[in-house]
């Protein structure tokens, strides 16, 4: 099929795609102005995923947003929110709302579980794209209603998050508080059993693990490997050098001087001196080697005792530092436990909700549904489109030869020889351009060959 056999088809049944339009814009016009208008009104809060906590200080991390966003637009429509946002708008004292629930009352449903329904059904919410913002929106008939149903339910969003974060940090902070009260019970136990055991023993251990004895022994060890310093004797005292020079003048004097001279007696007297401080210094250098030889013999022997005490109480300094150790892990896990519950506390008493309100919202000016203009005007297209596919499927159904195509169609490998069309209308002025319907009707509906 070309675009003139289209084109002769469209034509031939054009008065039914004119019905069609007709009746869907007929229809269209009908139901905007019979059907129930929708008003929808806007309140948005902040969620505050972004700034660290006020007590803790902590972020949310990014994996979790995703799924924290979305838990709050599942609880901004959830049952408990707007049965807290009926009882804050006060519909059960409300005369035009009982007289509502009159009309449309449900078998089994009482007046506080009809309201939270009809707020749960036109209640959406969503997360504005790109942002941390919080969008609450509620659908009804009035406008007025709209916009205080959905102040009611951001109110109300806002107050039970407060509250669960509340509920929820007060029941942790009971629950750290008796993990401490453990705590401290194990810790007082664990400290006097070690309490005990010291006293039993007489072993005391140090800040660094390390008993009295173990330290006696180190310093011990230290000493001893320390080298022993004796004064080492000089090679030639000062004093020696003094008595060789001495003798050697006595030596000269006695070949020239006679035994009774002066100068021959005085250098005699002097070498006498020498001689005697030359010993003094001899004996004084022996008698602190053997004080120092003493001395290491003793280290030596406080060494190996000492070794053979701290050998002998080896395994009670050991149970001792296993007491130690259970005795800070319970004092670390009573730290941790106060230090959470008193967190927790904290929290319990903050009035940050973790959501922050963003303005009023506002009484919506035009409803929403029905789209007046884009439902008239999507009804013609759709009229044309039903008319032309009702013609098409006429057409299939018994088909006509309304010109040489169509002929040519049908007598599949036999020329054509030539066309006769029918003579043309008259055309009379102005007039004569536009048919009337009866000349529509009458015209033949196919050109004979």
């Amino acid at each position: 099929m070309n675009i003139f056999q289209f084109l002769r088809i469209l034509w031939a049944y054009r008065l039914i795609v004119l019905a069609c339009v007709t009746v869907a814009l007929i229809g269209s016009v009908a139901f905007v102005q019979i059907a129930k208008p929708r008003y929808e009104a806007q309140s948005r809060v902040m969620l505050d995923i972004v700034k660290p906590d006020p007590v803790t200080g902590q972020v949310m991390s990014s994996p979790f947003v995703r799924a924290y966003t979305k838990t709050q637009i599942e609880l901004v429509q959830d049952y408990q929110v707007a049965g807290r946002a009926v009882d804050n708008l006060g519909w059960a004292e409300r005369p035009g709302i009982r007289n509502w629930y009159e009309s449309e009352k449900t078998p089994g449903l009482d007046f506080k579980a009809w309201a939270t329904q009809k707020i749960v059904d036109g209640t959406t919410a969503r997360v504005v794209e790109g942002s941390n913002i919080l969008e609450i929106t509620y659908a009804s008939d009035s406008p007025a209603r709209s916009k205080e149903v959905s102040e009611a339910l951001r109110k109300a969003y806002v107050d039970l998050s407060l509250q669960s974060r509340q509920e929820a940090a007060k029941r942790n902070a009971e629950w750290y508080e008796n993990q401490a009260e453990k705590a401290k019970g194990l810790l007082l136990r664990s400290e006097q059993t070690k309490a005990d055991f010291e006293r039993a023993t007489g072993i005391v251990l140090q800040d660094a693990g390390i008993d009295l004895e173990s330290a006696r022994l180190a310093a011990l060890a230290t000493q001893g490997a320390a080298p022993i310093m004796t004064p080492a004797a000089a090679a030639t005292s000062q004093s020696e050098v003094q008595l060789a020079q001495v003798e050697a003048e006595l030596a000269q004097a006695n070949r020239v001087l006679g035994p009774n001279h002066p100068q021959l007696l005085e250098l005699r007297r002097k070498r006498d001196i020498l001689t005697a401080q030359v010993s003094r210094e001899r004996n004084v250098g022996g008698a602190q080697a053997a004080a120092a030889a003493s001395a290491a013999r003793a280290s030596s022997g406080l060494l190996e005792a000492q070794k053979a005490k701290v050998m002998g109480q080896r395994e009670q300094v050991e149970r001792l530092r296993l007491m130690q150790a259970d005795v800070n892990l319970r004092r670390d896990q009573y730290n941790q436990a106060a230090t959470r519950a008193a967190q927790l506390r904290q929290e319990a008493e903050v009035s940050v909700a973790g959501a922050t309100s963003l303005g009023t919202a506002v009484t919506p000016q035009a409803p929403v549904f029905p789209n007046k203009p884009l439902i008239v005007g999507l009804s013609l297209p759709v009229g044309a489109a039903l008319g032309l596919l009702i013609g098409l499927l006429m057409e299939f159904a018994g088909r006509r030869v309304r010109g040489p195509d169509d002929l040519a169609a049908v007598l599949r490998g036999t020329p054509v020889l030539g066309v006769i069309q029918g003579e043309p209308p008259k055309r009379k002025g102005l007039k004569g351009l536009i048919p009337t319907l009866p000349q529509l009707a009458l015209r033949p509906r196919s050109a004979r060959a």
